[in-house]
């Protein structure tokens, strides 16, 4: 006969959270959690799978869970300067991950005022090539923390694509595509492998939920700058599907890097995909979830934007999908109902009256008393 109380007494836990955004990596979360949940429930077999969506950590975590290894290639920064990029290279698939954000993002301009209208992904396209060359059969791109606005402008100039028409054939500014007439592929052949460009966001490319307006002040776009870089990144799309007879310009997450989504459809063929899905797949975590009787998982802000395609949303949809409780631990959490209902369980780590900055330095500690509070209503729960 089944001993139901030794059941009962050693439940297996999936600890799969994003990162806590400058401050935990979402290893760090992971472990955190789970030492929370030990003192707690010390019998519990718990098993840690760090995760992202497509923004900067999916390389690291894709890696880490095939066992890849670092490679590196000379390219240029968001200004142009050179620098050294890395990126991860898991030689049984011959598959490339790499993150925009290692050439073209916010992280290699930290503390610079930075023009976005010089600010190009120019870089990308050199990783992309240099992987291509190493005999990739597949890349995949995230498209998180980008510092650029330029519609894939730049790497497409990277893979030697001409814009014609432009004042000056060396002017790389975004503003210069106001005056494009006509794209030219590159002279010589351009064999790419499979590209899949992973995306933490569902914008397009254009509008009002678009690149420039919803992303561009994070950057450094001021008011007055908008409408140009709509006209340059319109214009931009008008070329493509006139010369290229394809238009990705309102394809979800063609927005996402400041429009990179719309590059990579447009000059890669690279398909636009949940980072979360693409991340999931990679890692093998539906299976890691089937065998489990509870999966928690997090970020640092639990929001609104979390329905969009964050790792809690998609973590929380699997789980349901095979009938799994799901709690969820976060920095901050909502309030909001569409948001708290995703989830069997909420802990925020922070309460709201707590100020930030006392929240950031007590992070770890916060977030392991928020897990002991999970552990304690998974108990409840069972034994009800």
């Amino acid at each position: 006969m089944r001993d139901i109380s030794t059941s009962l007494d050693m439940p297996k836990i999936l600890v799969a959270p994003d990162k806590f955004k400058g401050v935990l990596s979402a290893r760090e979360v992971a472990e955190i959690i789970a030492n929370g949940l030990h003192d707690v429930l010390p019998d519990a077999k718990i098993d840690i799978v760090p995760l992202a969506d497509g923004g900067e950590g999916t390389a690291e975590i894709i890696c880490e869970a095939l066992r890849g290894s670092a490679r590196s290639c000379r390219a240029h920064d968001p200004l142009g300067r050179e620098i050294t990029a890395h990126y991860c290279w898991i030689e049984s698939r011959k598959l490339a991950v790499m993150e925009m954000s290692e050439a073209a993002g916010m992280r290699r301009v930290q503390g610079e005022k930075v023009d976005v209208d010089l600010a190009s992904t120019f870089g990308v396209g050199e990783m992309i090539l240099d992987a291509t060359k190493r005999g990739a059969s597949e890349i995949i791109v995230g498209l998180g923390g980008s510092a650029t606005n330029d519609g894939g402008f730049g790497m497409a100039r990277a893979l030697g694509f001409r814009f014609q028409g432009l004042e000056k054939t060396s002017d790389a500014r975004t503003r210069a595509l106001v005056d494009l007439v006509r794209i030219e592929r590159p002279s010589a052949r351009l064999s790419l492998p499979k590209i899949i460009a992973a995306a933490d966001v569902r914008n397009p490319l254009l509008g009002e939920n678009g690149a420039t307006r919803v992303f561009g002040p994070q950057k450094g776009v001021t008011p007055d700058k908008i409408d140009m870089f709509e006209r340059a990144l319109t214009k931009l799309a008008d070329v493509v599907t006139n010369d290229f007879h394809f238009d990705f310009r309102d394809k979800p997450a063609a927005g996402a890097a400041g429009g990179l989504g719309f590059g990579l459809a447009s000059f890669c063929g690279a398909r636009l995909q949940s980072g979360f899905e693409v991340v999931a797949e990679a890692i093998g975590l539906k299976a890691k979830m089937e065998d489990v009787d509870l999966v928690i998982t997090g970020e640092g802000s639990l929001d609104r934007q979390t329905l969009s395609g964050k790792t809690p949303d998609g973590v929380a949809q699997m789980a349901r999908s095979l009938g799994k409780t799901v709690y969820a631990i976060a920095g901050r959490a909502s309030e909001d109902r569409q948001v708290q209902t995703l989830f069997d369980g909420v802990f925020a780590a922070s309460p709201p009256e707590m100020a930030q900055d006392e929240a950031l330095a007590r992070a770890a500690e916060l977030l392991k008393a928020a897990a002991r509070m999970a552990a304690l209503q998974f108990s409840k729960r069972r034994a009800s």
